[in-house]
C-alpha cells in the first residue's frame, strides 16, 4: 500500500489512482445503435404521454 510518514510519525494513505486513457468517438455500428434506442425511448415516452392523456 502506498503511505508517506508525516511529521509525528502519522501514516498518510493515498488511494491507488486508476489509470487514465482518452476516449474514443463511438464507431459507426455504436452511432447506429445510439440512434435506434434513442427513436425507440422516445416512442416510448410519447406513447405513455399518449396513454395518460386519454385516460385523463
Amino acid at each position: 500500500m502506498r503511505y508517506t510518514t508525516e511529521e509525528g510519525g502519522r501514516l498518510n494513505n493515498f488511494a491507488v489512482e486508476p489509470k487514465v486513457y482518452k476516449a474514443e468517438p463511438p464507431n459507426r455500428k455504436q452511432q447506429v445503435t445510439y440512434a435506434v434506442l434513442g427513436v425507440g425511448a422516445f416512442t416510448l415516452i410519447g406513447g405513455l404521454i399518449a396513454i395518460a392523456v386519454a385516460v385523463s
